[in-house]
């Protein structure tokens, strides 16, 4: 428990290091779920924020991997248990990896990801994903055109970790929140993961 006081206080400050436009919203709801056949209580996280990107630009952005390890750097390594990460996410893919807190601290065990939905009309790409501590991480990304060379950006995330639920929570948006900021870097560098 000390471990993860200390993880916080280190997220806190590496947070203030952002500069504040385009400043991702979030929100947590708390709401009932079916796993393993029963119902559990859980929470519904939802970060948001507008880029100033292309739609079709953050799209093939959205569908690499190699975004991911970009957008997560600072605060998550993930490596593959699996060889090389796929070039592109697809539906039915199923990845394994490890993830590492601030590249050096393990987290969970092998974290599991499904890719369940990649819907290129609707601009939605949604995966199950699961560890040792989160039993429960269903992760839905959505993108819409704002026009004016803008989107909206959206991560929902389904969390459930039994009693470590709402300290999953808190990581996940702090998580998230940088994440969205490192899609800033994306934007203002034009940067391209999809080639």
């Amino acid at each position: 428990m000390k471990r993860i006081v200390i993880l916080f206080g280190i997220l806190g400050l590496l947070s203030n290091g952002y500069a504040q436009n385009n400043k991702p919203t979030s929100k947590i709801e708390r709401v009932v779920i079916e796993y393993k056949g029963k119902k559990v209580k859980a929470r519904q996280l939802t970060v948001s924020s507008e880029i100033p990107m292309d739609l079709e630009s953050a799209w093939a952005n959205v569908k690499t991997p190699a975004l991911l390890q970009f957008v997560a750097k600072g605060m998550i390594r993930f490596k593959s248990v699996n060889g090389e990460f796929p070039k592109q996410w697809e539906v039915g893919q199923s990845v394994g990896a490890k993830m590492r807190v601030f590249g050096f601290i393990p987290y969970g065990g092998t974290h599991s990801l499904f890719i369940k939905e990649v819907d290129n009309d609707n601009y939605k790409i949604v995966a199950q994903e699961w560890n040792k501590r989160a039993k429960v991480w269903n992760h839905a990304v959505v993108l819409r055109d704002l026009g004016n060379g803008k989107i909206y950006f959206e991560d929902s995330i389904t969390i459930y970790g039994g009693a470590m639920t709402g300290i999953i929570t808190s990581f996940s948006k702090r998580f998230y929140t940088h994440r969205q900021k490192r899609w800033q870097i994306v934007a203002k560098e034009k940067l391209n993961f999809a080639e």
